[in-house]
C-alpha cells in the first residue's frame, strides 16, 4: 500500500516536469506527420502557420500590455506562437535537423518559463505552510492557557467543597457536644467560604 502511495507521489510530482518536453515533442510529431502527408514544400502551408503564429504573438503581446495585462493569457498565447511557428517549420522542412534544433530551443525556452511559474509556486505554498504553522502554534498557545485556567478554577473549586465539607463535619461535631448553642453560631456568622469564579468563554 505504502509503495502504491509512494509511485503515485513520484508520478504526480514528475508529470508537471515532463509537460513542457512532452508538449512540444508532441507539437514535433505532428508536424512529421503532417510533413509525410504533403506540407513537405507547401508554401501555401508554409504562409498560414506563419500567419497563425505570427496572431498568436500579437494576441499574447497585447495581452501583457498595461497594468491590466494578464499575464496567463499572455503566456498561452506566446506558448502557442512557438509551437504554430515549430509545427510550421518542421512540417516545411525536408529533414530533421532544422526541426529538432528547433525542438531543442523550443523545449529549452518552455522550461525556462516554466521554472519561473514553479518559482513563485514554491514561494507560495512555502508562506502558506509558514502562514499555517504559526497559526497552530498560536492556536496551540491559547489552548494551553485555557487548560491552565480551567485546572486552576477546578483547583479552587475543589479547595472550597474540601473547606466546607471539613465545615460542615466541624459543626456537626460541634452541636453533639454539652453546651452548644445554635442561635449563638448564627448571632456569630459562619466563616467565609472561597468565593469560585467560573468564567464561561463564548
Amino acid at each position: 500500500m505504502n509503495q502504491q502511495l509512494t509511485s503515485r507521489h513520484w508520478i504526480a510530482a514528475a508529470a508537471p516536469k515532463a509537460a513542457p518536453a512532452i508538449a512540444t515533442s508532441t507539437v514535433l510529431i505532428l508536424a512529421r506527420i503532417w510533413n509525410a502527408n504533403g506540407a513537405e514544400h507547401s508554401v501555401g502551408d508554409a504562409v498560414l502557420m506563419t500567419a497563425l503564429s505570427l496572431g498568436a504573438a500579437v494576441a499574447g503581446a497585447l495581452a501583457s500590455v498595461g497594468h491590466a495585462g494578464d499575464g496567463v493569457i499572455a503566456g498561452t498565447a506566446f506558448a502557442t506562437s512557438g509551437a504554430l511557428a515549430l509545427a510550421g517549420v518542421a512540417g516545411y522542412a525536408d529533414g530533421l535537423s532544422l526541426p529538432l534544433l528547433l525542438w531543442a530551443l523550443s523545449t529549452a525556452a518552455a522550461y525556462g518559463l516554466a521554472a519561473r511559474h514553479w518559482r513563485t509556486d514554491r514561494r507560495e505554498a512555502a508562506a502558506h505552510d509558514r502562514h499555517i504553522g504559526e497559526r497552530r502554534e498560536e492556536y496551540a498557545h491559547v489552548e494551553r492557557v485555557e487548560a491552565m485556567r480551567a485546572g486552576a478554577q477546578i483547583e479552587v473549586a475543589r479547595e472550597g467543597a474540601a473547606y466546607a465539607t471539613a465545615l460542615a463535619q466541624a459543626i456537626t461535631a460541634r452541636s453533639a457536644l454539652p453546651g452548644f448553642n445554635s442561635a449563638e453560631l448564627t448571632r456569630a456568622g459562619l466563616p467565609e467560604l472561597p468565593i469560585i469564579e467560573i468564567t464561561k468563554e463564548h
